[in-house]
């Protein structure tokens, strides 16, 4: 696994994309230029404690924090507000986060905004959480940059997804909802050598990540109760090619394009989701870099039901077909495990409430058809009361040690979290 030391970073459209959305705004209709100013906002947030504890029995690297990974104590400040009658707005969300596994304390800004918004279109600049596509956990038009570590760690599940510096333009024509996305560059933060126990050898790498902006466009409409979607994205891989360069090894982040569609509605008595992708991957296009990822079509098909009074089941297929299969063989590093042309994973939500609704019983399970690995997620969750919540859960990984979930195979862990909003 990679332990990043960046050495150039990309100017970022945070620092100026707050003011352009001001400015935009200075041409405000009449009515709006009559209403009150931007109104003072109230603070919310909450408090959040949060813990795991690793299962398995192999021995941590020295010097980490893998049997506990995580014990952090958070709090997070989100304000949000607006004035000249509804045409200007604005949010934040800031966590104060203390790091105890770790010996750290950071202030992280998860979302820092500004909006215009008028008949036919809204202009959001600033950091922002965009989500595209219809499927649950397995990500193919959702392009935007993830937190893996969190994820695997039994953290709420909002912090999946990390914020994009971006400025998003949303127009309403009659034929459709237009959505243009300009957008730094962020990487997916991955599963790394501090918090868990890793295959292969520990490898310092510097990275370079890209500059310019990345582009995203999203149209999509309502045909009857159907919510029909295109997408096309000009974005990078947010995982890094490496390659060893004399005694050290470097990295990028190799460009990306991607199209596809999405389609959901009602079937029977539950809701059909459908989606699709082309991942065209620009820097390896014959598919002879192994550090790099072949070009690839993705599919999935979900439906998802309620089967009782407080029960609900989803499931989902999902195929990956990597391009050009016999060059990535071919150029295969000898010792390095071979994946399949074909790629098929499995998903099933289940969710029940009991006690009034105030017990939330869970479990989300990832079987790797092809790969025999899996990733089980089971999780119950009590309200005290509208403001506290607890949840105890699980991160359990059973299968081939070699497949995608296999591989943090000694990284199963119980979790603990206690929140209390304000």
């Amino acid at each position: 696994m990679v332990s990043p030391a960046l050495t150039r970073q990309t100017p970022s459209i945070l620092h100026f994309a707050l003011a352009g959305v001001l400015a935009w705004g200075a041409g405000l209709p009449a009515g709006a230029a009559e209403a009150p100013p931007l109104e003072i906002p109230e603070i919310h947030g909450f408090l959040q404690a949060h813990g795991a504890a690793r299962l398995g029995g192999v021995d941590c690297d020295p010097g980490t924090a893998c049997d506990l990974p995580f014990n952090e104590q958070r709090l997070q400040l989100k304000a949000e507000g607006g004035g000249f009658a509804g045409a200007l707005g604005y949010a934040g969300k800031i966590d104060l986060l203390h790091d105890a596994a770790l010996g750290e304390s950071e202030a992280d800004v998860r979302e820092l905004y500004a909006d215009y918004n008028a008949d036919r279109y809204s202009v959001r600049a600033g950091r922002q959480v965009v989500t595209w596509g219809v499927a649950d956990l397995l990500f193919i038009n959702d392009t935007f940059p993830k937190d893996w570590t969190a994820f695997y760690g039994g953290l709420p599940l909002e912090y999946l997804k990390r914020g994009s510096d971006a400025m998003r333009l949303d127009l309403f024509p009659d034929f459709a909802d237009v959505q243009l996305v300009l957008a730094d560059f962020r990487p997916d933060r991955l599963p790394d050598r501090e918090r868990f126990v890793l295959p292969g050898q520990a490898i310092q790498a510097e990275l370079d990540e890209p500059s310019g902006l990345e582009v995203g466009l999203r149209v999509s409409r309502y045909v009857g109760s159907w919510d029909g979607a295109l997408y096309l994205s000009r974005t990078h891989y947010r995982a890094p090619a490496l390659r060893q360069v004399g005694a050290g090894w470097q990295g990028g982040f190799p460009r990306l394009n991607a199209v596809g569609a999405s389609l959901s509605g009602p079937l029977g008595s539950g809701v059909l989701s459908l989606e699709a992708g082309y991942y065209d991957s620009v820097d390896d296009r014959d598919g002879n870099d192994p550090a790099i990822g072949n070009s690839q079509t993705r599919l999935l098909a979900g439906y998802s039901r309620q089967i009782g009074a407080d029960t609900t089941l989803g499931v989902q297929g999902y195929v990956e077909w990597m391009h050009d299969h016999a060059a990535y063989r071919r150029t295969l590093p000898a010792g390095q495990p071979e994946r399949d042309e074909l790629r098929g994973v499995a998903t099933l939500r289940l969710t029940r409430f009991q006690m009034h609704q105030t017990l939330r019983l869970s479990l989300f399970a990832f079987w790797g058809i092809s790969e025999g690995d899996g990733y089980l997620i089971p999780s119950a969750r009590y309200a005290f009361s509208d403001a506290l919540w607890g949840e105890v859960g699980a991160n359990l990984v059973v299968g081939d040690r070699s497949g995608q979930f296999g591989v943090l195979g000694d990284n199963d862990n119980v979790y603990m979290t206690l929140r209390y909003a304000f």
